[in-house]
């Protein structure tokens, strides 16, 4: 695991930050105390609904590729309400959250937690041609929804685009970290992670990107080893000729992620 390079910003700042969501950009218990719990009641209600529609067949078929084993109905039920009680980062459940909690965002009974400091870092990388991307667990779908209703408005025209494990991988897989480089077109490091995961950001570092963890003052855990750890966002942005400049001469990429 490389030492001298994590948590260091170059100079000049990075090419794009890419940023993750739980214990992050938002709250910890929010994701565990408000949104998974709404997910877990409502895995059955959601799949008898749409039965046999093409949303609920995705559903069955992901768990049969996931697993390796057809699935019907029953058996997919009973294994998506396993991974929800024991928090495992399967494709499948992730992306029937996003759809559960899709509903909920639209019917009002949802929003996504997002720090006060967020909306102004954003909106400084974004005037500063930074880019700025999001990579969670979450599905893309979920990503956008939570942005997308905060207490902060709608967030997403700060953000230029979302990772999840079925786009780039594991969150503790280095290569996942290089796939994203290399679909941002980006030499790793010119690219900054910032999380709450020590695994995810040895795992960047490994990949050759800039690390920062984040310790928020609500978050009880023990400090991420190994990387620069900061309470809040804004540190990134107040840093003269750092993480809030671009270089002149070498201008950000202007896309998104291909899609």
């Amino acid at each position: 695991m490389p030492g001298s390079r994590q948590g260091r910003v170059p100079d000049d700042g990075p090419r794009a930050v890419v940023l993750d969501i739980e214990g992050t950009t938002g709250s910890l218990s929010h994701v565990r105390d408000v949104l998974f719990p709404y997910a877990r009641e409502r895995l059955a209600p959601w799949l008898a609904a749409h039965r046999g529609t093409a949303p609920w067949r995705q559903i069955l078929d992901a768990v049969t590729a996931h697993t390796g084993e057809v699935q019907d109905e029953a058996s997919a039920l009973a294994l998506l309400e396993q991974w929800a009680d024991a928090d495992v980062k399967a494709p499948p459940l992730k992306t029937l959250q996003g759809l559960i909690w899709s509903g909920g965002y639209a019917a009002g009974e949802l929003h996504g937690h997002v720090y006060p400091d967020v909306p102004p870092a954003l909106e400084h990388w974004k005037s500063q041609g930074t880019g700025r991307f999001i990579y969670s667990s979450g599905s893309v779908a979920a990503q956008r929804d939570w942005f997308g209703h905060t207490a902060h408005g709608d967030l997403r025209a700060l953000l230029d685009g979302y990772f999840d494990l079925t786009t780039a991988g594991p969150k503790a897989d280095a290569d996942s970290y290089r796939a994203i480089a290399a679909e941002l077109g980006h030499a790793p490091a010119d690219l900054l992670f910032v999380s709450d995961v020590g695994a995810e950001l040895d795992a960047a570092a490994e990949a050759g990107w800039q690390t920062v963890a984040v310790r928020r003052p609500d978050d009880e855990r023990a400090a991420v080893p190994g990387h620069e750890a900061i309470a809040s966002l804004t540190p990134l942005v107040s840093r003269p000729g750092q993480a809030g400049s671009t270089a002149p001469g070498r201008p950000a990429h202007a896309g998104g992620p291909r899609r």
